[in-house]
């Protein structure tokens, strides 16, 4: 991977919609079944809307049904950092961009083999490039 990138929330500001700041930058969340990415069936990547880093193949994207896109992995383990969300009375692990700490969504145990894990992700957090990303590439 690449050396982190840091920015003010000002510099974020310029450079993301309102939408994709709320969502990276505010750790907001977008509406269920609001994004087309969740509905993406092509092959490709999925990369931080922030700095672009790969985050997720679709090979390892699924359908929940839970509204956002899913996947039971990252594109590498270095990908993405987890961390801890006592937010909304419950504890829950939060995903990040491991290159510029964009909140992405989270993660929880009750994905598809072969990890069982399902990385709910913001739509509004991903930029896909189709064709990009998977392992067969």
């Amino acid at each position: 991977m690449t050396d982190k990138i840091s920015k003010s929330k000002e510099e974020w500001r310029r450079e993301l919609t309102a939408e994709q700041f709320h969502v990276t930058r505010e750790e907001g969340t977008e509406r269920p079944f609001s994004n087309p990415l969740n509905e993406e069936k092509r092959s490709g990547g999925y990369n931080c809307v922030c700095c672009g880093a790969p985050l997720f193949n679709s090979e390892a994207k699924f359908d929940s049904g839970t509204g956002w896109p899913s996947f039971y992995a990252p594109a590498s383990p270095q990908a993405v950092s987890e961390r801890e969300d006592r937010r909304l009375f419950r504890t829950r692990t939060e995903i990040r961009c491991a290159r510029c700490d964009a909140h992405l969504g989270h993660v929880f145990p009750d994905g598809p083999a072969p990890t069982g894990q399902r990385y709910c992700m913001n739509g509004t957090a991903l930029k896909f490039d189709p064709g990009k990303g998977d392992k067969s590439d």
